[in-house]
């Protein structure tokens, strides 16, 4: 018994063979990985709203119609820790990851209207599962471990227009690139080769979105804000290959390959439906603001590819979210708390990916995501400020054998401003 156990552990060393590890999330299996968050930390903060927002010093990632607002040139870089909590029907554990979330800059051009540009990632691959088979007498006899890396990468341009006092309309175009990597690794005991199915796919594709965004002054200088997004209907290109082979575990991290039993290239698409968002808030200029904000898009279709599984599949996803800040006073000199922004919100989401965690076909468990979070706008020098966020969510359950995912998302942005003829890319005149 102790020897099959301790063939189980050396075969697969880099991982725990009682519960799952992960990078990131285990669900970051399906399709092209998990979705990173199309937010700023400060729109993050505040439950995830920003389509019917607009700020002067802060850019918008929801809406390009907000960069018509923009009055000051904005640098901003955001890092997102992540700690995560897995939990199965048979135990949990814990496991952490930093990344970057965004680098971004935006600037006025003349007086009504912006632009912005930036690079941030889109979807992650970063999983690590171990599926341990025991035999009539409960010992292992067949060890299968699943894990994936990669993922894609989003360039982005937006424009936006006053076209009267209280219109703006925005356009933006993005790019997004990456590669994905999936193995399934499986050996049982007393036999001398495992065997090893390796996909990579490339993914690369364009993308479109509008948006719109309406303001107007009501009585004790309140401000209602509308504003509506609409991401088209885009492809993005899959092209990959998939092996299959026979091979010798050396060691934990030394595999030998020996014969090809299966290859194939496949070529695919992933279709995404145009994504529509719409928000509508209240609030007063530097003071509050309180908004809701209403996201939906039909079901992905994926397309003759091997991102293609019938462990999954997907349904029209939507999200709902409630937040604002509170800012006490903006211009205070005896109190620098005054001068703090407090933000806050909650998140519903539909992420529209349907899993079978069990061997009853049809038998699909749709995965939720809820979010909670709270932030802080602490102001520097001039027009820059640092941006705190903290997010409790929890997504998916452990119902037919799938994943529960609690965690926390402690995020930081620092968004550098500057006054028209002080940024770099505008010459200095002399008068």
């Amino acid at each position: 018994m102790l020897k099959r156990i301790f063939y189980i552990f050396l075969l697969f060393i880099s991982i725990k063979a009682t519960a799952q590890r992960t990078n990131s999330s285990p669900y970051s299996f399906f399709g092209i990985g998990q979705q990173y968050s199309s937010q700023t930390v400060e729109q993050a903060s505040m439950g995830g709203i920003g389509i019917a927002f607009n700020n002067v010093y802060h850019l918008n990632f929801l809406n390009p119609a907000a960069n018509a607002y923009l009055r000051y040139a904005t640098y901003s870089i955001g890092v997102n820790v992540n700690d995560l909590t897995i939990k199965d029907f048979s135990g949990s554990q814990n496991s952490t990851s930093t990344s970057l979330s965004y680098i971004n800059i935006g600037f006025p051009v003349g007086k009504k209207a912006g632009i912005s540009f930036g690079l941030k990632p889109n979807t992650a691959v970063g999983y690590s599962l171990l599926n341990v088979v025991n035999d009539i007498n409960g010992d292992p006899f067949e060890a299968t471990r699943f894990y994936g890396s990669g993922g894609t990468n989003r360039i982005y341009s937006a424009y936006g227009i006053s076209l009267t006092k209280s219109f703006s309309l925005g356009l933006e175009a993005e790019y997004i690139f990456g590669k994905t990597e999936n193995n399934i690794l499986s050996q049982r005991l007393n036999t001398q080769l495992g065997t090893k199915n390796n996909e990579v796919t490339t993914i690369s594709g364009t993308g479109v979105k509008v948006g719109m965004h309406y303001i107007k002054e009501l009585n004790n200088k309140l401000m209602f804000n509308l504003g509506a997004s609409f991401k088209l209907e885009n492809s993005l290109q899959t092209s990959g290959t998939e092996n299959l082979y026979s091979l010798k575990i050396a060691s934990s991290t030394v595999e030998i390959p020996k014969d090809t039993l299966y290859s194939a290239s496949v070529n695919g698409k992933i279709v995404n439906p145009m994504k529509t968002g719409l928000g509508v808030g209240l609030g007063k200029d530097n003071k509050w603001f309180a908004g809701i904000e209403y996201e939906f898009q039909d079901a992905l279709n994926l397309q003759g590819s091997i991102l293609t599984s019938s462990s999954y599949k997907y349904n029209k996803s939507s999200r709902v979210s409630i937040g604002g800040f509170y800012l006490p006073k903006d211009n205070s000199i005896s109190s620098y708390w005054d001068r703090v922004t407090y933000r806050a919100g909650i998140r519903f989401e539909n992420t529209g990916l349907l899993v079978n965690g069990t061997t009853t076909p049809g038998n699909f468990t749709e995965i939720k995501d809820f979010g909670i979070s709270f932030g802080l706008g602490l102001p520097l020098r001039s027009l820059s400020n640092l941006n705190l966020g903290v997010e409790y969510g929890r997504k998916g359950s452990t119902i037919n054998n799938l994943i529960q995912e609690n965690y926390f998302n402690f995020k930081l942005s620092l968004s550098l401003s500057a006054i028209g003829q002080q940024a770099w890319f505008i010459k200095k005149r002399i008068d």
